[in-house]
């Protein structure tokens, strides 16, 4: 995440004013050999004094030595947020005629005030210094949207005044404008707007450059809109500035996070058949994808393949993603031999190499090895972060440790750290796991005064505590505070509010829930379904359960076995059986006979031995198996039970399927 972020602050330049060279304006009066402004001391001047000095040297040295003043005045605290210093030295400009000098004063003044939050009020001088002989130009609305991306929290305002100023007609955007813009709405996740504003640009010929697109590019694949990159890339080469290797790099990177490994490798076809040559960079993502989806030997092979080249090695990040890779699948010999082999290379593991590694011995309960490689990487000069903390932490509370995992909690703060959301997370989880919500609240309160707030996934975790407690109220004021506070309840949210629900015997308010889920565009899934047909079960609403089922069917989703066998076995108590065999139909043949396995089960223990040979001539009707043990419990009960002509009518019918199955296999062999 950090690399990405310093990638994205290499796009923009540092910013400066546009114009730093006298000499790039016509000379109008004497030089600045004859008239240096060495003469004042900028710093031994009140600021009144300082100001009134811009002019009087602009009539006397002329105007480049009262820029070189302004520039030395500008940088001085006290002056650089003075309005006046500024609209002095634009109207000075702008009388002797040196409108792009104006037009520096103008931008630095910007730069300054946005610093201090003040975007707006250098926008309305900007657009003051109009009615003092200053008009706008397309190059200082550029520059207060350039602004607006190097200050945190400044784009939606810089975006407002840019589009403020171009709204008045004098300035029409360009190509660095839309760029800009595109950079902007992309780092603040206004995708919409990204859309609507590369349509004008491509109508206006305006194309991307390779760094924009690059921010583009990733920005698309966080949202998975992966076709969206495939048009834009085509959009790009037909303009002449065909995509290259850092942005089918990004391009990759994002289908492999995604999983989309096989898709990953026809672009990686593609971007060679453009004659463009992957780099390390390109290799290590394709790697990274790989070990997700757990091919992890598919990953060594391509991993070898680079330390055999002679153009491309592989670099720190490349051995950390083949080392997790491994500690996922658990071979933490390979994981330590490649640890070995990298230093041997001459590579340096960093605190990431180490905290991977960590964190696959803490999985494992490897935790003697994880603390001796945490005092190896303190004797290499590299200090374990919150996230190598998090590893251990989340290791002993998989273990049900939770103590142990406090004093590692304790060893983190003694050395400075903080705790972040994961550290609260992990504890919460592991309180709520043990049942003792009331520790969980208070993690989860203390999260939340120390300026870490709570995501969805921690509010989520409370959330199915209090519902497995059956505190409804409790997990119900949660949730309305996920919704006031803007989260967006997950499927896992919704769910555990839907089951909590049907619990306590109140379907009603789960299907107010599911409602309220399927409003926002969360898809439930089968888990989701199978809670609430259990809940409308348990409370005798059949019909409202099988529309819910057949719902279910018709979106593709499989009914889990509870599912399957509750719906069943509840018509088949009400004498419902034909609904019940019925429900059955559109499962396919493994689901159909392991329903009727567990159903005829049920049904023989409760001794309804009617409704169980319905379902066992269902299955042997359409010439399925039964299986031996299911087969037995129905014998058994029809005896119990003194029903002998039913066990002797089963029983011929499963005779003669063996027998007709034996002649086939003896024809066949003929």
């Amino acid at each position: 995440m950090l690399s990405r972020h310093r990638h994205s602050r290499r796009l923009l330049p540092k910013l400066q004013p546009f114009s730093t060279s006298a000499s790039s304006y016509p000379h109008t009066g004497p030089s600045s050999d004859d008239a240096s402004p060495g003469d004042l001391d900028p710093g031994a001047l009140a600021p009144d004094d300082a100001i009134a000095a811009l002019s009087s040297l602009a009539d006397s040295a002329g105007s480049a030595a009262a820029l070189a003043l302004f520039r030395r005045l500008s940088s001085r605290p006290d002056l650089r947020r003075l309005m006046r210093l500024y609209a002095t030295a634009a109207t000075t400009f702008v009388a002797r005629g040196n409108l792009p000098m104006a037009h520096e004063a103008m931008r630095t003044m910007v730069a300054a005030f946005a610093e201090a939050g003040r975007l707006q009020e250098a926008a309305d001088m900007v657009l003051e210094m109009r009615s003092h002989g200053l008009p706008l130009c397309v190059e200082t609305a550029n520059w207060v949207l350039r602004v607006g991306l190097e200050y945190p929290g400044c784009f939606a305002r810089a975006r407002k005044v840019f589009d403020g100023m171009t709204r008045c007609g004098e300035v029409r955007p360009d190509a660095r404008s839309f760029r800009a813009l595109v950079l902007g709405c992309c780092r603040e996740g206004r995708m919409e707007e990204v859309d609507a504003l590369l349509v004008p640009m491509w109508g206006q010929r305006f194309c991307l450059d390779n760094a924009t697109c690059t921010v583009v590019v990733r920005a698309f694949c966080q949202q998975g809109r992966f076709k969206d990159v495939s048009e834009l890339f085509t959009r790009m080469s037909e303009m002449g500035t065909p995509p290259n290797v850092v942005n089918y790099t990004v391009w990759i990177d994002g289908l492999c996070k995604r999983g989309y490994v096989k898709q990953a490798f026809h672009v990686l076809e593609e971007m060679v058949r453009k004659g463009l040559k992957p780099n390390v960079y390109t290799h290590t993502s394709l790697i990274d994808g790989l070990c997700k989806i757990g091919w992890t030997e598919r990953a060594f092979r391509l991993f070898l393949k680079l330390v055999k080249s002679s153009l491309y090695k592989p670099n720190v990040h490349t051995y950390t993603v083949m080392i997790g890779g491994y500690c996922k699948e658990s071979k933490l010999a390979r994981a330590e031999m490649l640890l070995g082999r990298m230093v041997e290379q001459g590579l340096m593991p960093n605190t990431n190499t180490y905290t991977t590694l960590i964190d696959g011995h803490c999985k494992r309960g490897n935790f003697d090895r994880a603390f001796e490689l945490m005092n190896k990487m303190k004797l290499e000069g590299f200090l374990p972060n919150i996230y190598t903390y998090n590893a251990i932490i989340g290791g002993f509370c998989k273990k049900g440790q939770i103590q142990e995992a406090y004093k590692v909690l304790r060893m983190a703060t003694s050395q400075g750290l903080h705790l972040d959301k994961v550290t609260y997370t992990i504890l919460i989880t592991e309180h709520c796991k043990q049942g003792q919500i009331t520790y969980a609240l208070d993690l989860f309160n203390r999260m939340a005064k120390n300026g870490c707030h709570p995501d969805i996934d921690t509010y989520t975790t409370i959330i199915a505590t209090y519902c497995q407690q059956r505190q409804m109220e409790e997990s119900q004021r949660l949730f309305e505070k996920c919704l006031a506070i803007g989260l967006v309840p997950t499927k896992q949210t919704y769910t555990s509010m839907i089951a909590g629900y049907c619990k306590v015997g109140k379907s009603t308010s789960a299907l107010r829930v599911f409602e309220r889920m399927v409003q926002h565009g969360c898809l439930a899934d089968s888990i989701t379904y199978g809670a609430l047909i259990s809940g409308l079960c348990k409370e005798s609403r059949l019909e409202e359960a099988r529309s819910l089922y057949e719902s279910m069917l018709d979106k593709h989703l499989v009914p889990c076995d509870v599912t399957r066998v509750t719906l069943a076995f509840e018509y088949c108590r009400r004498e419902k059986t034909r609904i019940s065999v019925s429900l059955l139909d559109r499962l396919d043949k493994r689901q159909q006979t392991h329903t009727t396995d567990a159903l005829v089960r049920k049904l023989s223990a409760v001794g309804n031995l009617d409704a169980a040979s319905l379902f066992l001539k269902n299955i042997l009707d359409k010439n399925y198996a039964v299986d031996h043990v299911t087969y037995t419990n129905f014998i058994n009960s029809c005896y119990d039970n003194n029903r002998y002509a039913l066990a002797s009518e089963i029983s011929e019918k499963i005779s003669k399927r063996i027998s007709s199955f034996q002649k086939r296999d003896a024809a066949a062999v003929a």
